[in-house]
């Protein structure tokens, strides 16, 4: 199936087993994957990565200006790159505010907010608590080695009754450490839970029903909200956030009161606007 998007001004082609884009203005392949919103990926080279979803594999490759996204579930990977998504509409408020904003956003307007599943997101968010991105991945990746099913392509992620069923010290032997309780607990109490109800909730009733969760905190919970839930009225504070906030939005809230405030300026593009500086800080350290 060919679609013309001429309200995007790029051309997407959809066939039986790739997309291909040509010429989209908001999506880089690396920019998308290494913006710290998901784990479940590896490089192969620069122009080529093998991404991992439930059970779901594809393999992305940037040819110059064309990206082709070749997998077995097209409608799969269409939905999971929000690629029926425009943000040019957010990108004109948020140039709108200030230039460090714009820089940022220039710097990062390859990254596209992926819809996860949210099961999955829990769970991999959960053992990214005091955690960087390289052992994140490897902690995740052996979680799926030993609790998912075996697939042509690698190892799914895990359902919860085999998380459920998972023991503390399994999981601390596969390096989890105290987040192991954290899984297990989780898991039990998800497989009680009816999870198509939160995405029907207001994003306020949703963060509370996750903060019951066991490993669960705020900036967690904001993570959950935006990737997992579709969200975009959540601002996850992290401290390269805070680090932004102090330098270029300081109005003297307390740590706990700064996404409360971000989101207050941003409303429904705060998500989309905290990844943009979250990238663009975590690989300069500072703002220009």
């Amino acid at each position: 199936m060919l679609v013309n998007s001429f309200i995007y001004f790029f051309m997407i082609e959809i066939y039986k087993d790739k997309i291909v884009l040509a010429n989209h203005p908001n999506f880089c392949v690396a920019d998308t994957l290494e913006c710290g919103q998901f784990f479940r990926y590896s490089k192969v080279d620069d122009a080529t990565y093998r991404v991992y979803s439930l059970d779901k594999f594809a393999l992305v490759v940037t040819k110059g200006d064309v990206v082709e996204i070749q997998t077995d579930d097209v409608q799969y990977f269409y939905n999971f790159f929000a690629l029926d998504v425009d943000y040019t509409p957010a990108i004109g408020r948020l140039n709108g505010y200030s230039q460090f904003l714009s820089d940022a956003i220039e710097y990062g307007k390859g990254i596209r907010i992926l819809r996860q599943d949210l099961v999955e997101t829990i769970f991999c968010f959960i053992i990214s608590a005091n955690n960087n991105i390289k052992r994140i991945q490897g902690i995740v990746e052996r979680l799926c080695a030993k609790y998912g099913a075996k697939t042509d392509n690698g190892y799914a992620f895990p359902t919860l009754e085999a998380l459920a069923n998972a023991t503390e010290a399994d999981l601390k032997a596969i390096g989890a450490g105290y987040r192991a309780g954290y899984i297990v607990n989780t898991a039990k109490a998800l497989a009680t839970m009816d999870l198509s109800t939160l995405a029907n909730m207001s994003t306020n009733k949703a963060r509370q029903a996750l903060l019951a969760l066991s490993g669960v905190g705020p900036k967690v919970t904001d993570c959950i909200l935006l990737f997992g839930l579709n969200k975009g009225d959540v601002f996850p504070v992290d401290t390269w956030i805070k680090k932004v906030y102090h330098t270029y939005f300081e109005k003297g809230h307390p740590d706990n009161q700064i996404a409360d405030y971000l989101v207050s300026l941003f409303g429904d593009d705060s998500g989309l606007c905290q990844q943009y500086l979250f990238y663009f800080q975590r690989k300069y350290g500072q703002m220009p």
